[in-house]
């Protein structure tokens, strides 16, 4: 399938490349930054509204927790890597050719976007479904039309802030994963 797809694009020159580039990396930080922004807002707001008592009650959402911080500091390396994406294509539409970055060099930015991207959406994706599972075996604990009386069965916005956070996280990866893998195949 890949092959004829490739066959059916035309090959693109470097200034069309990066024209393309500029614009594609463009795109992609703006977006990576709003949901990475957003994830970390509400990961703020999760951690601050959580008592020391909480933390040793339930492991799973900590883990979570854990697991969001880690994927909001690689978004934020993403984040980065998309700013570095368009100093690389403003260089590559440049007039002056000695400052041309060379075939090789785009394709190991985009590859290194490529893996960091792989890997903060595998961990978000980790991250949302422990803070899934914690969350339904709260509600699952509680017979219907009763009243909690357990402090630990109770469903919290912390939770439901550690879920969104994790899907915004996993959201921002997938635009960082989209982008590179999509010029990798442009160029190569």
């Amino acid at each position: 399938m890949s092959e004829i797809i490739k066959d059916s694009l035309p090959t693109p020159t470097k200034q069309r490349f990066a024209a393309a580039f500029r614009i594609v990396s463009r795109f992609s930080f703006w977006i990576q930054l709003a949901l990475a922004s957003t994830s970390g807002i509400a990961l703020i707001f999760a951690i601050l509204s959580r008592n020391a008592s909480e933390v040793a009650e339930n492991a799973s959402i900590s883990l979570s927790i854990f697991l969001a911080i880690v994927g909001v500091l690689l978004a934020a390396f993403s984040v980065v890597w998309a700013f570095r994406d368009r100093s690389l294509a403003r260089r590559l539409q440049s007039s002056d050719r000695t400052i041309h970055p060379r075939k090789e060099e785009v394709i190991q930015a985009l590859k290194i976007g490529l893996i960091v991207s792989f890997i903060g959406m595998l961990i978000a994706f980790v991250a949302s479904e422990v803070s899934a599972i914690a969350v339904l075996s709260k509600s699952l604990s509680v017979p219907q039309g009763v009243a909690i009386y357990n402090r630990q069965n109770l469903i919290r916005s912390l939770d439901i802030l550690v879920i969104l956070s994790n899907v915004n996280l996993i959201g921002t990866h997938l635009i960082g994963s989209i982008t590179s893998l999509g010029l990798l195949e442009w160029i190569d």
